[in-house]
Formats: C-alpha cells, sequence, structure tokens
C-alpha cells in the first residue's frame, strides 16, 4: 500500500464502476495520486467479457492497467508514475492494493462484498494517512452514502460531466433586451440580399452572441427574428430569418406553431448547416419537424439520397426478449414516434407539399426511410444521408462522438432528445452525450442548437409536463 507522504495532494480510491464508465479515468486526477483496491481487479475481470459497452471499456481499464504495471519495478508500494503513458496532465502516481487488510467493519455490513471491501481499503488508508484527504470516487450513489455514514470522504466522478447546472445549458436562442438597438445601432449598416434584411451591429452584446445563435424580440407589431451569421469580439452580423409560421413556406405541409420552431425549421432547411441538435419535452415538435425538413429536402429537393433514422434501443420498462426478424423489423417496435409522424405527413403531403410529395404514396416515401441500429454503426460512412438519432439523451459522450464521426461528404445530422428522460444507468442531464455535443458545437459555423420550450401536441399533454 502507499507508504505515508507529507503532502497536501489527495488520493482518489476508484471503484469499479468508474473505470467501466469512462477507462481514462485512471489520468483525470490531475497531480492528485489513484488507488485501485484489489477488489476492483476482480470485479473488472469479471466484467470483461462480451460485446457491451460496459465490457469494452472493462477491457479497456485494464489495458491501461496493465500498460502501467509492464514496466514497473518488482515492489511497486511506492507507486507508478501515471504520466508513464504519456498522459502529462496525470502528475500523480498510481497505487495498488498490495497487501491484505483486515479492517473491522460494521457488523451491519456484510463481509465479502466487494463494495464493503472497498470501503475497508478507503479505511484503512485514511488511518494510514491521516495527514491527506483519502476521497472515494464512486458512480453509485448507496456506495458514497455508506462512505459518508463511516465518516469518510464520497463523491461522483465528475470530469465528464459538462455542466453541474443543465440550466447554465446553451439554449440556441438569446432575447435581446428593449434597449438593444439604441445601444447596439449607432454605427448599424443594413442591407437587402437573397430576400434576407442583414445588420451589422457593434455593441457589448455582440461578445456574448454564437454563430448560428437565434436573437428575437418580441416589442411592438413587428417582432424581430434573426440569426447571428458573424461575430467577431464586438461586431455581429444578424440575417432575418425565413418565416416558416406562413402556409407558403410551409415544409411538407408543416408550418411553425411558435417561435422555436420556427427557429428549427430555419436550422434543418439550411444546407450549410451539417449538425443540429434539438432539445425539448415530450410534444415540442422535435420529430415531426425533422421528419418533414427530411422529406422535403430528400424528395423534393434531392440535397441527400435518403433518410437513415435510429435511436438507442433502452426500454423504459422491462425487456419483452429477443425480437424475430431483419435488423429493420427488430427496431420496428423502438419506433413508434416515426411511424406515428408520418401518419400526420402522409395526411398532409396529398394536398400541400410539392409536385412530387402529392404524387407519392406512403410506400414509396417508406423506401426513402431506412431503419438502422446503434449497435452496427462503427466502421459505417454515411455519403449524402439525412441522418437522424432520436432519444440521444440515452446516449454516453463517446457513443455520441462514435455515431457523428459516421458523417461523410454531404450528409447532415440531426440528434434529438430530452434530458429530463434518461433511461440508461450512470448516465446523468450533465453527462449526457446529447448534453456533451450541444456544449461542445456551440459557435461551430456548421452547427446549431435550439431547445424547445413549448408544448404543441395537446392541451392534456402539456397540463400533464407540467403538473405530473
Amino acid at each position: 500500500m502507499p507508504p505515508r507522504k507529507a503532502t497536501v495532494t489527495k488520493l482518489f480510491v476508484l471503484d469499479t464502476n468508474v473505470l467501466m464508465h469512462d477507462p481514462t479515468s485512471l489520468f483525470r486526477f490531475e497531480e492528485h495520486d489513484v488507488c485501485v483496491p484489489m477488489f476492483v481487479l476482480e470485479e473488472l475481470d469479471n466484467k470483461k467479457k462480451g460485446m457491451t459497452e460496459v465490457a469494452r471499456n472493462a477491457r479497456q481499464a485494464s489495458r491501461y492497467l496493465d500498460d502501467l504495471v509492464r514496466d514497473a519495478p518488482l515492489h511497486i508500494e511506492n507507486g507508478i508514475p501515471l504520466d508513464k503513458l504519456g498522459n502529462r496532465a496525470a502528475a500523480g502516481r498510481l497505487f495498488l492494493q498490495t497487501q491484505f487488510i483486515k479492517y473491522e467493519l460494521p457488523p451491519t455490513l456484510e463481509h465479502g462484498k466487494a463494495d464493503n471491501a472497498i470501503l475497508g481499503v478507503q479505511k484503512s488508508l485514511q488511518e494510514q494517512q491521516p495527514q491527506r484527504s483519502v476521497i472515494l470516487v464512486s458512480k453509485d450513489i448507496n456506495m458514497r452514502i455508506k462512505a459518508r455514514a463511516l465518516g469518510m470522504e464520497a463523491q461522483d466522478y465528475f470530469n465528464d460531466k459538462v455542466l453541474e447546472d443543465t440550466d447554465l445549458l446553451y439554449t440556441g436562442v438569446l432575447p435581446l433586451p428593449d434597449d438593444f438597438w439604441e445601444r447596439h445601432g449607432k454605427d448599424m449598416k443594413s442591407w437587402q440580399k437573397d430576400g434576407h434584411t442583414w445588420y451589422e451591429i457593434k455593441g457589448p452584446l455582440c461578445a456574448t452572441m454564437y454563430l448560428n445563435q437565434f436573437v428575437f424580440q418580441e416589442n411592438g407589431t413587428a417582432p424581430f427574428h434573426a440569426k447571428v451569421v458573424a461575430q467577431h469580439e464586438d461586431t455581429a452580423t444578424l440575417r432575418t430569418l425565413t418565416d416558416y409560421t406562413h402556409q407558403k413556406n410551409a415544409v411538407w405541409g408543416i408550418t411553425a406553431r411558435n417561435r422555436e420552431q420556427n427557429f428549427v425549421l430555419n436550422l434543418l432547411m439550411d444546407p450549410d448547416i451539417d449538425f443540429v441538435t434539438l432539445l425539448g419535452q415530450a410534444g415540442t415538435g422535435k420529430t415531426l419537424l425533422t421528419l418533414a425538413a427530411g422529406l422535403q429536402l430528400t424528395l423534393e429537393k434531392k440535397l441527400y439520397s435518403e433518410i437513415i433514422i435510429t435511436r438507442v434501443t433502452v426500454p423504459v420498462g422491462e425487456d419483452i426478449g429477443f425480437l424475430p426478424g431483419t435488423e429493420e423489423e427488430k427496431m420496428t417496435p423502438w419506433m413508434g414516434a416515426l411511424e406515428d409522424n408520418l401518419d400526420v405527413l402522409n395526411k398532409n403531403e396529398q394536398t400541400d407539399a410539392g409536385e412530387w410529395g402529392r404524387g407519392a404514396t406512403r410506400d414509396l416515401i417508406r423506401s426513402r426511410i431506412k431503419v438502422k441500429s446503434l449497435n452496427f454503426m462503427r466502421g459505417r460512412t454515411f455519403l449524402t444521408k439525412f441522418l437522424i438519432l432520436d432519444e440521444a439523451q440515452n446516449l454516453t459522450p463517446k457513443q455520441m462522438k462514435t455515431l457523428v464521426t459516421r458523417a461523410g461528404p454531404g450528409t447532415k445530422v440531426v440528434c434529438m432528445g430530452n434530458i429530463a428522460q434518461i433511461d440508461t444507468p450512470y448516465l446523468t442531464e450533465g453527462s449526457s452525450g446529447l448534453t456533451y455535443v450541444v456544449d461542445r458545437f456551440k459557435g461551430w459555423g456548421h452547427s446549431g442548437h435550439v431547445t424547445l420550450m413549448r408544448g404543441e401536441r395537446s392541451r392534456l399533454a402539456d397540463h400533464a409536463a407540467e403538473v405530473l
């Protein structure tokens, strides 16, 4: 075990679920030391078999540990430098449990259980090194509660969390104050181009704007809605939007019912935007607007060869077992939202869509929509596809990266979900892959994001979302 050191660095005891959640967590503690108890190694060994994400992470964590200890001295009580593999930010040392620890836990805690054995290791280290903080890091809430009940420090693994408070998450929308034009319009230039009005403004609020962020002002009879198309220090260029609330601009027979839906359609219909993220509670129109835009751009404007839709297959209740059929047939039970929205769009296309849509049958439209499983995405490249990822809040950041990097030339990727409805264990609103990409892509010139606030499904659904 690590010897007593007169130092201000902390010693973090890692639980198995942290390594299975993020194998690189070994190198995420900066100048502090990391301890891996023997029971953690046992659990990694038990979890390494299979093709699941957890099994892959367990194998990767074991590889990292093997690389670290491979050329280490036979006596490793003094620890192994964590920067040995080139991770310069990891200035601490790795300690493995090198001796049997017999610590008398309270009789109410079951002996032989891995969680309690890890707590025993932490308690022993705390007694050996009273001058430094010995902290348990675990994704298991009950494990952290037990540690605190025994008078020990414990915390969640925070490195993968984009934000502690999701209220601070980028919404893609910026309301302008009433005095905006007085403060920013003194040296304003404006001109007409491509059916839009452009404004070049200068002022303090411009420094807080992001590319492709929507700005609006609702005072008076003529509301102002625009998108930021250029931004540098305290200057910005705004461009007015296409009004998709008007029937003349209907997308596959669908018009925007509120301000945010209009913003969404301006992103989806813009061929220069390659990556769109949509957040919103149930009934805000995420799937319907995305499918309508996909059909319009694929079947009528022919910008894309086909629509590919996928989603994470995480059941809300008990799993119903194996499903028969092809990949698409197995995905059918998960695609009820697709069928529901196609029913709405097929009613509209008979009268309101373009020439291609009026002659199209439901089967022909359905033939241009491919349903794929996320399990077979690795290694693929999609060319000129309209790729829709539904329920993206259930993806980890690593899975999200795997999916988004599948996009080839001419492909548009749309990720949507509701971070208040996460069904995956160990994922929270702050660590969801959807939160991750919203934060990382903000300000990129070829991406856009909108958080939809207003439900449009029905008065019953809207009231249920508020009161339940």
